[in-house]
């Protein structure tokens, strides 16, 4: 088989399962209902939130760049922007919960920049760690949130596990980026200690590669590591911005720990495996806004204006993966 007949192959390969999924989000998904909450919103009011994700895509980006950049100087930042996009895309329309996409991230590196597999993989490892350093510190006060609003009910033993969870959210990225910064490696010591797994098996020691790589990273460029930290925190703000901006826009007035408990409701119901959280996502939404007195009609117009900006750039992701999947077979 010729190396044209391969590439026509991998193409039409990847174009029929990227259609695939669109058609099977879009025939699930509201459109009507969608169409009918984002005519609530004012033509700026809908360019602001887009433009602000647009933005934090952007943000997100920049921690990625920093650190593939740092001994890759040739790798600029608007290919992974489109990088970027692409994993938002393959994570959004397949199975929960938000992830998938980071595959792609390594393919690119490995092939469009030269990167190798494990250097490539110890990028994806470190911004994905620094990604849920913000994330779970949003969790955890989304989840402190939530039980002071009273939106879940718990008893004492239920209070307990819910505090320990927290400290657990809290505590295990910057934990593990220290251990990095010591030259331990949690993730590889979890990989020697599973029982059939042999200890110089090949996984363990691509994983200890990985680690030691994001470890060198720590060590060797902390100002270029204090600004990817700073881009999580500025990403993880953006998105407690983008949901309060879109209750506002909808007329609906939440204070500060109302918006981390809604939008912790929503981010929980996008872990379902679902694609995109389809259902549980609105669910969540009527659920907890409801609580707070607000109409099951107010709170699904949040969900489908959300769900509406994501589904548009999801489909940009996936023509993007397209683009990006095929380019990366030359």
């Amino acid at each position: 088989m010729n190396i044209q007949l391969k590439r026509w192959i991998l193409r039409s390969l990847v174009g029929f399962v990227l259609v695939g999924l669109l058609y099977w989000a879009l025939r699930n998904a509201p459109l009507l209902e969608i169409l009918a909450a984002v005519r609530q919103l004012r033509p700026w009011q809908g360019a602001v939130i887009l433009g602000l994700s647009i933005f934090f895509f952007g943000v997100s980006t920049l921690r990625w760049w920093v650190i593939v950049s740092a001994e890759n100087r040739h790798v600029t930042f608007w290919p992974l922007l489109r990088v970027r996009f692409a994993v938002f895309g393959v994570s959004y329309f397949t199975l929960g919960p938000q992830v998938g996409g980071e595959a792609l991230q390594v393919l690119v590196l490995r092939r469009k920049y030269g990167l190798s597999f494990t250097r490539a993989t110890a990028s994806v490892l470190l911004d994905k760690l620094l990604e849920f350093l913000m994330d779970f510190l949003l969790l955890a006060f989304g989840l402190a949130s939530v039980l002071q609003g009273g939106v879940l009910i718990e008893n004492g033993m239920q209070l307990a596990g819910s505090l320990l969870l927290l400290v657990f959210l809290i505590a295990w990225p910057p934990f593990h980026l220290l251990l990095l910064f010591n030259r331990r490696y949690p993730l590889t010591a979890i990989l020697r200690m599973i029982p059939f797994l042999p200890k110089n098996a090949k996984l363990v020691r691509f994983v200890r590669a990985a680690e030691h790589l994001s470890g060198l990273f720590c060590q060797r460029y902390p100002r270029r590591l204090l600004v990817a930290i700073f881009c999580s925190v500025l990403a993880g703000a953006g998105m407690l911005l983008d949901y309060a901006l879109v209750t506002s826009f909808l007329h609906i007035p939440l204070p500060f720990w109302k918006v981390v408990a809604g939008w912790w409701m929503g981010w929980v119901a996008l872990l379902m495996p679902l694609p995109g959280g389809l259902g549980a996502m609105e669910a969540s939404q009527v659920f907890a806004l409801g609580q707070f007195g607000f109409s099951p009609a107010a709170a699904l117009s949040v969900a489908l204006v959300l769900r509406g900006r994501d589904m548009l750039l999801g489909g940009l992701g996936l023509l993007l993966t397209g683009l990006e999947s095929t380019g990366a077979a030359k």
